[in-house]
């Protein structure tokens, strides 16, 4: 896939593109800052955009308000944002447009070079990837509201990982069940948060995540 990076920290930075180009993906730019990654992905049109939130000259959101931008200009760009912490409000703004090629990592999980590998490739296939101890955060956070606390544990067990983008298939597989237990599963879930079956409207990631943000 063709990559456009944007990361202040140069030794993450140049650590992203030799993995990258190691395995066979075009690095078609990468930088320091966020005031020019708009223009530079409107003017070179890559697959997947990779940002921190936190770049210069302020340090606090400019990553992340660049990557709503090219959400909203370019849905057809994947974006994958790279987070120090847990920012909860942050990823609420950025899976507001929705949950397809999107992205939401904490820095940490960069290091599992696998997971990030995947999770640009489910961004690419225009899935998404949000960072487990994201989605778990977001549940925690969320019991006090009915009707997401009649869960059972397995149900939100299986509602943490769905968030996280995975495919039926590969939840059966990650909590050692058989397909159609998942199904049963996520039917009691939707039927719980009362996300009924509408054409043209996907029950799964995008209603699940914009339930849990209220």
């Amino acid at each position: 896939m063709r990559v456009i990076l944007a990361e202040d920290s140069t030794l993450l930075r140049e650590g992203l593109v030799r993995l990258l180009v190691e395995e066979g993906h075009e690095v078609l730019a990468a930088f320091g800052d966020a005031e020019t990654l708009v223009a530079e992905v409107e003017a070179r049109r890559p697959d997947v955009v990779v940002a921190d939130i936190r770049m210069p000259p302020t340090h606090t959101d400019e990553g992340l308000r660049a990557a709503v931008e090219i959400r909203e200009r370019l849905p057809e760009t994947g974006v994958l944002v790279l987070s120090q912490y847990v920012e909860r409000s942050y990823a609420a703004r950025l899976l507001a447009g929705g949950a397809e090629r999107v992205g939401y990592l904490l820095k940490d999980r960069v290091a599992q070079v696998e997971e990030f590998l995947d999770a640009l490739d489910r961004i690419h296939a225009g899935g998404a990837a949000i960072d487990p101890e994201v989605v778990h955060q977001l549940v925690v956070r969320s019991t006090h509201a009915d009707p997401l606390a009649r869960l059972t544990p397995r149900e939100r067990e299986v509602l943490e990982v769905l968030a996280q983008g995975y495919t039926n298939a590969a939840i059966a597989r990650q909590l050692h069940l058989s397909l159609s237990a998942v199904e049963k599963y996520l039917n009691a879930v939707f039927d719980k948060l009362e996300l009924h079956r509408t054409d043209g409207y996907s029950r799964r990631i995008l209603a699940v995540l914009r339930y849990l943000e209220a």
